[in-house]
């Protein structure tokens, strides 16, 4: 008899420790790191990062406010760039938005979005870690 309710204890332990660690895990899916910031001039940025199927999902926003500004803009992972390109400012709120998927390597990573206004020279940069 004494054997039986350990067995159970054992089992009902086990038990509770796999539906612990079921939600820790599905919360770890929904991973999500949002950061905000001033450019070098009156333009805003936001770098959002998240997990996407075992990818980053990075998305890096811009608003100036102005339409029809042109910006360079590179996303870097660890310092491996794995965006680059210009995008444009469109109405109504006369910003732009970029959005691409990144490896994601066991441990922590650095996502660095920086964006350069063609016309005026602005500079905005944003960083987090994921």
């Amino acid at each position: 008899m004494r054997n039986f309710v350990a067995l159970g204890l054992a089992l009902l332990t086990a038990a509770m420790l796999l539906v612990a660690a079921v939600p820790a895990a599905a919360k770890d899916d929904d991973r999500e790191v949002i950061r905000r910031g001033g450019c070098s001039g009156a333009s805003d940025w936001k770098l959002k990062a998240k997990n996407d199927d075992g990818r980053i999902e990075v998305e890096f926003e811009v608003d100036q406010n102005r339409s029809g500004h042109r910006w360079r803009v590179v996303l870097r992972r660890d310092g491996n760039r794995f965006f680059r390109g210009i995008r444009t400012t469109r109405p109504p709120s006369g910003s732009f938005e970029v959005e691409r998927h990144t490896r994601n390597p066991a441990g922590r990573d650095r996502i660095v979005g920086r964006a350069v206004n063609l016309r005026t020279g602005e500079v905005c940069r944003g960083a987090l870690t994921f």
